[in-house]
């Protein structure tokens, strides 16, 4: 129904709230600006995640839009920003885990260890707990009691693609609220493998 709309009518009706103006639009320009994404990360997997988050936002912010630009313009300029937003972010990253090492090179005793893996998990938990109720329940079944998503659904009468739904915006939530808690927490498992 909206391939022949042009971008600015496609827009309104996205601005609406119309999934299917949302889709052409997605299908419209997903491969272009995963190419651009593609070409200046030199990862798909990173490349996908730009498009995908460019995506979300768009959707989460469609009321509040205000496109000055012709929406190609608008949407190449914002896959060029989040590629830049990424590179500095991994340089942050990058950075605390340096420090890191050089902490830990440092020397530092057991008991201080314990006490750092102890407050992690502390903190771990702590997230998990904050989690809507129903996500934690489902997350906790696949995580801790290692279910599987089609007995998670049959088990609490839901959709396979609902649990791996929930699963994922659990996995999203725990990353954005643990992304530093992780990164310590993979460079303690790599110091004790080597």
């Amino acid at each position: 129904m909206y391939e022949s709309f042009e971008d600015k009518l496609l827009l309104s009706f996205v601005q609406k709230g119309k999934t299917e103006a949302f889709r052409e639009l997605y299908e419209r320009y997903w491969e272009n600006l995963y190419a651009q994404a593609k070409a200046m990360t030199s990862c798909d997997d990173t490349a996908k995640d730009i498009v995908q988050e460019i995506f979300v936002e768009l959707w989460d912010k469609r009321e509040d839009l205000n496109i000055q630009l012709s929406l190609k313009a608008y949407l190449y300029k914002a896959t060029r920003n989040k590629v830049l937003n990424t590179y500095v972010h991994h340089k942050v990253h990058e950075k605390y885990i340096f420090s890191l090492v050089q902490y830990f090179e440092a020397g530092e005793n057991q008991t201080d260890y314990l006490l750092r893996e102890n407050l992690v998990r502390e903190r771990i938990t702590e997230e998990i707990a904050a989690l809507p109720s129903k996500m934690r329940q489902i997350f906790e079944m696949s995580r801790n009691e290692h279910k599987t998503y089609k007995e998670i659904a049959e088990e609490l009468n839901i959709s396979d693609k609902t649990v791996k739904k929930q699963v994922s915006n659990a996995l999203k939530i725990l990353k954005s609220k643990l992304e530093i808690v992780f990164y310590y927490v993979v460079f303690v498992a790599l110091t004790f493998l080597f």
